[in-house]
């Protein structure tokens, strides 16, 4: 496993395919405990003069109470390989699987968080704001239809600190 250090603005993939097309894994823990949730809602950006990434979770997931806790998350990127494991990570909850066992995927700790051994790309990402998304502010209404358990996810911002790419 060998990852270099590259500036976020050498990523030459849109965000949009990334994280809608790719998918992506969304991890936070440490090395005693982490958990791991597929993610295919978010983007990535500038925000308040930083490079952002913009994460949805749902209240339910076991994956939000470890992002709760954690000041740091990464975000893995596959290049669209892996989507049975990736499938499995966004349906399965880490309260009653070990993930990384049912999937062969290698967790690895780079910058004090969690990431994988077959990522194409990881983003480190320090947590610095949050917001429960409201109903309310739906413009489109047929949004709602997202939801018919009413469990508005919560946005989280992260700060991109550091990006790596796969050698």
């Amino acid at each position: 496993m060998s990852f270099s250090e590259i500036n976020i603005r050498q990523i030459d993939k849109s965000a949009v395919s990334l994280i809608n097309d790719e998918w992506a894994l969304v991890t936070a823990g440490g090395k005693e405990k982490w958990n791991t949730m597929t993610i295919s809602w978010g983007g990535l950006g500038e925000l308040w003069g930083r490079d952002a990434a913009f994460i949805f979770i749902r209240p339910q997931r076991y994956t939000r109470e470890f992002i709760e806790k954690s000041e740091i998350f990464t975000l893995s990127f596959f290049g669209g390989h892996y989507k049975k494991e990736l499938s499995l990570c966004g349906s399965k909850s880490g309260r009653e699987i070990d993930k990384a066992a049912a999937t062969g995927l290698k967790p690895v700790f780079m910058e004090g968080a969690v990431a994988f051994e077959q990522a194409e790309l990881v983003l480190v990402c320090r947590k610095i704001a949050f917001q429960d998304l409201d109903p309310a502010g739906f413009l489109d209404k047929s949004i709602e239809d997202n939801y018919p358990s009413k469990d508005y996810h919560r946005l989280y911002v992260g700060e991109i600190l550091k990006t790596y790419k796969k050698n």
